[in-house]
């Protein structure tokens, strides 16, 4: 069983050694039967491939829904820090719910542009190479994860925008944040690529993807 593994073995290097067999830990020794196939690099990538579309895909569904960024808190877009202060003076003032609409709108925003991650995602999923499926199974915890993010956060980062921008125009707030984020970033308050709404936005629905993909990878 798993827990009878010394801590250095660890369940993907059983798959990849091996598969159709049962395999146990007696006594320092792997006992593998005769009969056991070993899996040839080819096999191994292809179960990787389905294995990574399999978690793509799911993760996909847990956010572009509703309330799939909203209501969870490891990956609810908040708003960006310069603006805390001045979120805590709207609140003060009785104008909390602009504060509200604004937060709601950036993660719907989100939420509506994720499921067009999928198609790009499958994709990557779908060219991973032998030598790629080596990288990821030798990788750490997260090297799903930075594969899927080397390999499409360009390209989905242009599909979620128009997305994002379009549902983010619905609130009055946007433009004034944009205008307010300029501003700081040339005082130096800001980093560039916070000083506009609907890139932030775009940037936080990528990290929260990638994130759940790492979560389905662990």
């Amino acid at each position: 069983t798993e827990e009878a593994m010394p801590a250095a073995i660890g369940r993907r290097e059983l798959i990849a050694g091996c598969t159709g067999a049962t395999v146990a830990w007696l006594g320092g020794l792997f006992v593998v039967p005769a009969h056991a196939n070993l899996l040839s690099q080819t096999d191994a990538a292809s179960g990787i491939r389905a294995a990574l579309e399999r978690g793509a895909i799911s993760a996909v569904g847990l956010l572009g829904r509703t309330d799939g960024f909203l209501g969870n808190p490891k990956v609810r877009i908040p708003l960006p820090r310069f603006l805390e202060d001045a979120a805590k003076l709207l609140r003060a003032t009785g104008q909390g719910k602009r504060v509200d609409e604004l937060e709601m709108s950036m993660n719907r925003a989100a939420e509506l542009a994720v499921p067009e991650a999928k198609p790009i995602l499958v994709q990557a999923a779908k060219s991973v190479t032998t030598d790629d499926a080596v990288r990821i199974v030798r990788g750490g915890d997260t090297s799903v994860t930075d594969y899927f993010a080397g390999k499409t956060r360009s390209p989905l980062s242009e599909k979620f925008l128009p997305i994002v921008t379009r549902a983010t125009q619905r609130v009055a707030l946007a433009d004034k944040y944009n205008a307010l984020a300029g501003r700081a970033t040339k005082l130096g308050f800001v980093k560039p690529e916070d000083a506009n709404l609907q890139r932030y936005v775009t940037g936080k629905a990528l990290d929260g993807l990638f994130l759940m993909i790492g979560e389905e990878e662990r």
